[in-house]
């Protein structure tokens, strides 16, 4: 059975029902997008539970056909562990998101929102199980287009410039990245499925005795740029939070919460692969550039006042950290790296709805418009409060065993860097624990007295995704298990052990 083919069919032929439904059947189109999403997640679901783990490096549910022959590319999909985990976050996400906006728009602008979000997920499913590398780059590239008419149609004030900033940055990206995909057909093997990722892993061999050469630099630093880009770190990361602050929190949820990994999914499975000797090279100056994301992206959390920005410069650190584990090339850090980019997804998903609800509600996105709302509405207060302790790796809740993977295995080969980047965790405690205190702590304000709390639509949407970040805090190892193959196949390719321990327990003794 095409399990891919078909989960990415069924949102696009979603997004055509929705987009010829009659003018006045918004509520329609409502059912249609959120019946779809969760077709698409039942499928999702029962693809995982045909999953080999046993066999979790390989690519499975394989589909392979001739696209463009005549340029080497083909219709190549296919998961291993890390894309299958990557693909169940968007399917999961988007039924959440669908039912986050359930009574944000009415008539046409309902039919186009929730057609463009089915369309996104076509696009968002297709770039994790591309195994192509031109495949890849189309989606890469083509997810910018209803991304864009999101933000730009449904956003804030300023949405129109959020929109084209975002689309520039990531077309910048994108162009560089073409030029090193052209360049890397050219060196491979060709043929009518040159662009096959199985055909263009090796052109470049592994060899730690190896210096890169340039073509291979080039390649490797365009695709870098953009996955940097998308990720996104610093330098290259301000498009992030005017994007996330104008566009709608359920267009938030989706573009920092699954968009964005396609930077460091891109990084784990094309970079390290296709540029084993670039990537080692690069190591050193990646792991400062991600040290400085972990804290730059706090610090001006901390400064923040409007609520929206603040989730977003809160992303920018966890990213760095993502990052970090990547390149620290240790199996630990990759395991983290990979695991992370799921918890993130959720506790900043989590985070933006609830925020939007607060939004909503107010009418603003002010934190200093807010103020003592755990007393009228404490099951927002206690929801953004959860989100909130996730997101700042609290033991318990899912985002702890991430980044607790990620500095253990940064501190195996890099362990100044470790050190730098677990000040990122005391900043993460000061920007949502003062957050919090300043919109939920206090005596009762005025504003809030008529306020309601959540209702069932709100509990079903924030319900799951509590219930994924306490899961996943206490008993992550089902995920681990599925990622943990993918990362040791990679740390094959890049001819990387993890480093021997600092204390060696003698022959005989007990541990």
């Amino acid at each position: 059975m095409p399990w891919l083919t078909i989960m990415g069919l069924l949102p696009l032929i979603g997004a055509v029902i929705v987009w010829v439904l009659p003018n006045g059947r918004d509520q329609v189109a409502r059912v249609v997008a959120l019946a779809i999403s969760l077709a698409v997640f039942v499928l999702g679901l029962a693809m995982a539970l045909q999953f080999d783990v046993s066999h979790a490096e390989r690519y499975q549910f394989a589909e392979n056909h001739s696209w463009i022959p005549q340029i080497g590319a083909s219709y190549a999909v296919g998961v291993d562990g890390i894309a299958l985990v990557m693909v169940l976050l968007s399917a999961i996400l988007v039924p959440v998101c669908v039912l986050a906006a359930w009574k944000d728009y009415r008539g046409n602008a309902a039919r186009n929102f929730f057609a463009l979000v089915l369309v996104l997920e076509t696009f968002m499913i297709a770039v994790f199980a591309a195994r192509d590398v031109f495949l890849f780059y189309v989606v890469f590239e083509a997810m910018l287009i209803p991304v864009y008419f999101l933000i730009g149609q449904f956003g804030g004030a300023q949405r129109r410039y959020a929109a084209v900033k975002f689309l520039l940055y990531s077309l910048f990206g994108g162009l560089i990245m073409l030029v090193a995909v052209i360049g890397l057909y050219h060196q491979g093997p060709g043929g009518t499925q040159g662009f096959l990722t199985t055909n263009l892993t090796g052109v470049f061999p592994a060899d730690l005795g190896l210096s890169p050469g340039a073509a291979e630099r080039l390649m490797f630093l365009g695709f870098f740029i953009a996955f940097a880009v998308k990720a996104p770190m610093w330098p290259v990361h301000t498009w992030l939070p005017d994007a996330a602050s104008e566009a709608p929190p359920s267009v938030a949820v989706l573009l920092v919460g699954v968009l964005d990994k396609v930077g460091t999914f891109g990084m784990i499975t094309l970079c390290l692969p296709l540029f084993p000797n670039a990537s080692r090279w690069a190591a050193p100056v990646i792991m400062a550039l991600a040290v400085i994301s972990v804290l730059y992206g706090a610090l001006l959390a901390i400064g923040q006042s409007n609520l929206m920005r603040l989730i977003a410069y809160t992303s920018i650190s966890h990213f760095g950290f993502i990052v970090l584990g990547i390149f620290a090339m240790t199996s630990t850090g990759q395991s983290g790296s990979a695991l992370y980019m799921v918890n993130h997804g959720f506790s900043t998903a989590a985070l933006f709805l609830v925020a939007g609800m607060l939004i909503s509600r107010r009418g603003s996105a002010a934190i200093g418009d807010y103020g003592g709302l755990q007393r009228s509405t404490p099951l927002l207060a206690g929801a953004f409060l959860l989100a909130g302790l996730s997101s700042l790796a609290l033991p318990g809740l899912s985002s702890f065993i991430s980044e607790f993977l990620v500095l253990v295995g940064t501190f195996q080969r890099y362990p100044v860097a470790a050190v730098i980047a677990t000040l990122g965790i005391i900043l993460a405690a000061l920007y949502i624990l003062i957050t919090y205190q300043r919109m939920f702590t206090g005596p009762k304000q005025d504003f809030a007295a008529g306020w309601r709390d959540l209702d069932s639509r709100e509990r079903w949407v924030v319900a799951p995704l509590v219930a994924v970040i306490i899961a996943l805090g206490f008993y992550p190892k089902p995920v681990l298990d599925v990622l943990n193959p993918a990362v040791e196949r990679t740390m094959t390719q890049v001819q990387q052990v993890d480093p021997a321990p600092a204390v060696q327990i003698a022959e005989g003794a007990t541990p």
